[in-house]
């Protein structure tokens, strides 16, 4: 790594919309002599909420979390600023959980292992047994929690500690099959990364593949979206498609599916872990 990767640092802001914030804080990191490397903003017309994201590189004098704070304290309370300072140096730890399908696990961790997404995976969360091997082959704790209608409440009590103890800032379903309490979802809020087909809602229930097939559809897709008490309504962070036609069996239909399953959440994934995403109602901002 290189001195000025070291040294470089994502800003990220969300506030009320008004004039002088771009000039107030690209002002305010020149005279701190940081070299700004890349930088988005957006001010979104109907919420009235403007949002920020900017890398920047200290040359000389590097800020420390506390230090920058104070400094930017000023600025902050001017512009009623919801903020982070964050060092990309650090990985975000990040909990699986799933279920039987392993297509989109195996892809994270295949990325996390060549180093394509920057974060740690403290453990691996299943309500099956049927994955514990593949954890093992990485050499990540795997933990069975069973949840069944009369479970579920001990079931998310426990995943809930799980968490705590892993110190895990995000957590991925990555094709994880049961549905979240409310309660949980929102203890969980804007923490949580789901993965589902893009057929939802026309074709929900047992195979959605064959349904769709059936109805000869001819685009093959995936969101990946955060998790709200509003099944699989969350705000989206991104999709993936794939053009079919009539000569695809059901077969084939969801193979293409996995890719774009994988493909899709591995994006979010990576946005999210990057500072990129912005909870705006619900919706989002997107830098890429």
């Amino acid at each position: 790594m290189t001195a000025a990767n070291e040294n470089r640092f994502v800003l990220t802001i969300r506030c009320p919309d008004t004039i002088g914030i771009v000039a107030a804080v690209s002002g305010y990191l020149a005279d701190k002599q940081y070299f700004v490397d890349e930088s988005s903003h957006f001010g979104d017309e109907m919420t009235g909420q403007f949002f920020m994201r900017t890398v920047f590189t200290a040359k000389a004098d590097v800020p420390s979390r506390s230090s920058f704070a104070a400094e930017f304290a000023p600025i902050a309370e001017k512009f009623q600023m919801t903020w982070r300072f964050a060092d990309p140096r650090i990985k975000r730890r990040v909990l699986i959980m799933v279920s039987k399908f392993d297509h989109c696990l195996n892809d994270l961790l295949y990325r996390h292992s060549v180093g394509a997404l920057n974060m740690e995976i403290p453990a691996i969360v299943s309500n099956h047994m049927d994955l514990a091997g593949l954890a093992a082959a990485h050499n990540i704790p795997f933990f069975h929690v069973p949840v069944s209608a009369t479970t579920k409440e001990q079931a998310e009590a426990k995943l809930l500690d799980i968490i705590e103890e892993a110190q895990a800032g995000t957590i991925v379903l990555a094709r994880y099959m049961q549905v979240l309490s409310d309660d949980i979802c929102r203890q969980l809020q804007g923490r949580v990364i789901n993965i589902h087909h893009s057929f939802l809602p026309s074709f929900k229930g047992a195979k959605p593949y064959h349904q769709a097939h059936a109805r000869g559809v001819k685009l093959i897709g995936a969101t990946a979206h955060y998790v709200t008490p509003d099944l699989d309504e969350g705000p989206i962070i991104e999709q993936s498609v794939e053009r079919v036609d009539h000569r695809r069996t059901p077969e084939q239909l969801i193979a293409i599916g996995r890719d774009t399953e994988a493909i899709a959440l591995a994006r979010a994934l990576s946005y999210h872990l990057e500072d990129r995403v912005f909870l705006n109602g619900s919706k989002t901002v997107v830098f890429r």
